[in-house]
């Protein structure tokens, strides 16, 4: 990658990390120029007791350089230590804010988007290499930290050094008064400017084995982040136990594929090629203080200057060009971590692509919203041509109705409700609201007006209350009601700290477990508690045995009230509740109905399915 184009990805990068935490780069400023001003002054002010101690030994002009010393040491000892403080307290913060860049990009992105395998594979690749190697955004915020040093260090050895090459040698000092050539002092500057960037350049070639080993430690990182932690999944614990799979099978795989050993891609690169690389860049920084010592000392030695003064000298140039080594370590760290952010970026610049709307969604207190599918069809991104996963879908929803989705797996009856919701667009075909394209709504309005639970709902390991309303605030008794609707009335009663009782143990060792027919209740209540205009199950009683399932399409139908509701379930026994049903078979709807007529229809689909299951209830 060219030099500048890393530059302006890491720049880029720091813009993310200022848009978090400005106050970040303030404090990260102001603790490296006091970091780099103390040993400058105190180079300084040991030059001149140094001087009077070889010169006139004035009591009264030492005792005032000590007391400067301890002085300007203490205050702006005391300056550091409390400008390092608050570095550290911002970098304590910008850490985790930087950690946001992906999350803030994935809530905003288009959900088909984010339901597409390349950017789960992008997301991927790009935190396992941060975790491997700190390569990308965190690289950016590190080199920043370490650069800013070096900066003032260079600064400070400027502005100390500068006299160095002005001193004149006595012309009585014989071969020494060659020393006084400026072509000499700009040769010495030039051997460790030198110097320092063949170190560099040796030392960017075994940094660059990192973007080699990347892969690998991706991998060795996901092998371990899962093997290593296995023994303590209490979700695989019976089958470990059962089978032994941790030791017949984990461990074998464990270490047949463990990149880290000696012998192993990381041993060979690491050992064999990195280090004597950057062993070498580092060892030919050694030779700068070397030469600063010889050229010092010869001026010194042929009058230019006292013995305090090589004390500053020899301080000034070691000390900047450490800062010096260090910039140019920086920049191959830049360097090596530009393909790393055009990764992020790549993923970050990805656009959305989903019309947002601009009208806004009616806000009816009667509910009535009229939903029409009109010939729609869908295919999934990347789905080979000719791959339907809904195909000239029309149906219309009768406000306040109860709509019964059924069909086998596979059948399309999921992707009906993610285009129903919104979450993708038809690829042919219309969703009309109230007879207007839905695209043409406000997106985040529009989904406003349904509540879901999806197949795959979550959880989280915080409070009962918080999960039902989803939100840190909430109405404790609109909570409390809406679990009693969904038949989690006498567990709620039951719970220590009632609605504050937090679900899971991940966060508090006094949360409670709740089975997948109990979680399964609590999502009915989120959804209930948003009291939206549609709602949705998505095979909302799988966890649940029949009676109860019963109990809840009972009770559900009586507080469902107005609202419009969509069940899709396996089970066919739902579809008695439901004013409709609408039966889906490859990606068509093949029949739609009542319960009643559709079970007379011996020659239909939904009479093969409800008589595939009615014999094992019989």
């Amino acid at each position: 990658m060219p030099m500048h184009e890393a530059w302006r990805l890491n720049l880029r990068a720091l813009g993310l990390y200022w848009r978090y935490r400005p106050a970040w780069f303030a404090a990260t400023t102001v603790s490296a120029l006091l970091a780099a001003a103390l040993p400058y002054a105190t180079i300084w002010f040991s030059a001149r007791l140094i001087d009077e101690l070889a010169g006139a030994r004035d009591p009264a002009r030492l005792r005032m350089w000590v007391i400067l010393i301890l002085a300007v040491g203490a205050v702006l000892g005391l300056a550091a230590a409390a400008a390092k403080h608050w570095a550290n307290a911002e970098s304590d913060t910008v850490e985790p804010a930087g950690s946001q860049t992906i999350p803030d990009k994935l809530l905003t992105m288009d959900y088909p988007l984010v339901d597409d395998e390349r950017t789960i594979d992008a997301t991927s690749r790009i935190q396992q290499s941060d975790h491997f190697s700190g390569r990308g955004q965190r690289t950016a915020a590190w080199a920043y930290q370490a650069s800013m040093p070096a900066v003032f260090q260079v600064l400070g050895g400027i502005g100390l050094s500068a006299t160095l090459f002005a001193a004149p040698v006595p012309a009585g000092a014989g071969w020494l008064t060659a020393l006084n050539s400026p072509w000499l002092g700009v040769g010495v500057v030039g051997v460790m400017l030198a110097i320092v960037w063949v170190s560099t350049v040796v030392s960017a070639r075994g940094e660059a084995y990192w973007d080699v080993l990347d892969e690998e430690g991706r991998f060795g990182n996901r092998v371990f982040r899962f093997f290593g932690y296995l023994f303590r999944d209490a979700k695989r614990a019976a089958d470990l136990r059962m089978y032994r799979q941790y030791e017949r099978v984990a461990l074998p795989f464990q270490k047949a594929n463990e990149p880290w050993n000696i012998d192993g891609p990381f041993g060979r690169l690491l050992y064999r090629r990195m280090a004597p690389l950057l062993g070498a860049g580092a060892a030919l920084t050694s030779l700068i203080t070397g030469l600063a010592y010889a050229y010092v000392c010869l001026k010194a030695l042929g009058g230019a200057f006292g013995v305090g003064a090589v004390t500053q000298y020899v301080g000034a140039i070691t000390t900047m060009f450490a800062g010096v080594s260090k910039l140019f370590e920086m920049g191959v760290q830049i360097w090596a971590n530009g393909p790393f952010l055009r990764r992020l970026f790549a993923f970050l610049d990805t656009p959305n692509a989903m019309y947002q709307g601009t009208l806004t969604t009616e806000k009816r207190t009667d509910r009535q919203y009229d939903v029409e599918f009109r010939d729609v069809s869908f295919r999934y991104p990347g789905a080979p041509e000719g791959v339907w996963a809904l195909r000239h879908a029309n149906v219309k929803f009768r406000v306040g109705s109860r709509l019964a989705v059924v069909g086998e797996n596979g059948s399309g009856k999921t992707t009906f409700i993610k285009l129903l919701c919104r979450l993708y667009d038809p690829t042919e075909g219309q969703i009309l609201l109230n007879g207007i394209d839905v695209r043409k709504y406000r997106y985040d309005e529009y989904m406003r007006i349904f509540a879901v639970v999806f197949q795959d709902f979550r959880l989280l390991a915080l409070p009962l209350g918080q999960n039902v309303a989803g939100s840190a605030h909430y109405d404790p008794a609109r909570a409390a009601r809406c679990l009693g609707d969904a038949d989690f009335g006498e567990r709620l009663a039951s719970l220590p700290r009632g609605l504050d009782t937090f679900l899971y143990r991940e966060l508090d060792p006094d949360g409670v477990e709740v089975s997948g027919g109990e979680a399964q209740k609590i999502a009915i209540a989120r959804a209930l508690y948003r009291d939206a205009p549609f709602i949705v199950l998505d095979e909302p009683t799988a966890a649940l045995d029949p009676v109860a399932e019963a109990e809840i399409y009972e009770r559900f139908d009586r507080i469902a009230l107005d609202r419009t509701a969509v069940y899709i379930s396996h089970r066919l026994s739902s579809c008695r509740f439901c004013d409709e049903v609408a039966v889906f078979d490859h990606g068509r709807i093949v029949q739609t109905g009542t319960h009643g007529e559709l079970v007379a229809d011996r020659s239909g689909k939904y009479y093969e399915l409800w008589h595939a299951q009615a014999q094992y209830y019989a």
